[in-house]
């Protein structure tokens, strides 16, 4: 059997996973539990646990598509994972947000002002802190989605507690907001195979990206005219653009960067 046939097999199989079971900054992985297999132990058993980072990369085709979020799309498609909408003609924003540091309420604020509704990847700790913006996420029409419980690295984790860290999240946000989030994104942008596969036996498709810039480090904020000019110059059709809210740059140009690519003949979701 090929991999391609492994991934549909998978694919196939895979049942959706009935409630299993703070971003601190510290990535450590818990000590690994045995556990006794599962119906989808069983279905990944052909698939690969090596872990891999995911980068859009810097090639690009005619479109400006990033060839590496075309090529990632086509690789992992059947493991319900994406990093790019190719059968959209407009750009989605997404936000990581692992904590708070005072600008989501401006970005916020920006996005009502230019009718755009972004994607927030929340970690369990940040909507513990946070309810008012969290909330004012979900009454404002945004989606609110799934970064997991700890930040830990999916593919370092057993399947058990890849499950534990999806759902416990998923089971937080529907009891305290009401949300049933289908979206998750994993910590770092690390998966494997099995990864990928297991998020997908509990109900939710991975999305990746196929744009970032260095936006997170809050000590090293980029120049805001040449950030400006990145975002900008980086629309393409499907694209799903990955920013972080901890970013001052980010507040600062997120409403000139709209309304540029929207000169540019592009719209956001």
């Amino acid at each position: 059997m090929n991999r391609k046939e492994v991934f549909a097999a998978a694919a196939a199989a895979m049942i959706l996973c009935a409630g299993c079971g703070a971003h601190t900054g510290d990535e450590s992985v818990p000590q690994t539990t045995s556990v006794s297999a599962s119906p989808v132990d069983a279905k990944t058993d052909a698939l690969s646990g090596e872990k891999h980072g995911y980068g859009q990369g810097t090639q690009l085709d005619e479109n400006k598509v990033p060839i590496g979020a075309k090529q990632f799309n086509e690789q992992y498609k059947q493991l319900g994972a994406r990093a790019l909408y190719e059968d959209s003609d407009k750009i989605t924003l997404t936000f990581d947000q692992g904590y708070e540091n005072g600008f989501t309420s401006k970005i916020l604020d920006i996005l009502k002002e230019k009718k755009v509704h972004a994607v927030f990847f929340l970690v369990k700790d940040y909507a513990e802190r946070n309810p008012q913006l969290v909330k004012r996420m979900i009454e404002e029409g945004h989606t609110i989605a799934n970064h997991s419980v700890n930040h830990y690295s999916m593919p370092q984790l057993t399947e058990e507690q890849c499950r534990q860290e999806i759902m416990d999240m998923h089971d937080y946000i529907k009891e305290n907001y009401g949300v049933t989030m289908t979206l998750f994104r994993p910590p770092m942008g690390e998966f494997s195979e099995k990864s990928l596969a297991v998020t997908k036996s509990c109900g939710y498709e991975t999305v990746m990206w196929s744009f970032a810039y260095a936006d997170w480090d809050t000590q090293n904020q980029p120049d805001q005219a040449q950030a400006l000019k990145k975002l900008t110059d980086a629309a393409h059709k499907g694209a799903i653009y990955l920013l972080h809210s901890v970013s001052a740059t980010n507040a600062a140009v997120l409403a000139d960067m709209i309304d540029n690519i929207r000169k540019d003949g592009y719209d956001f979701n």
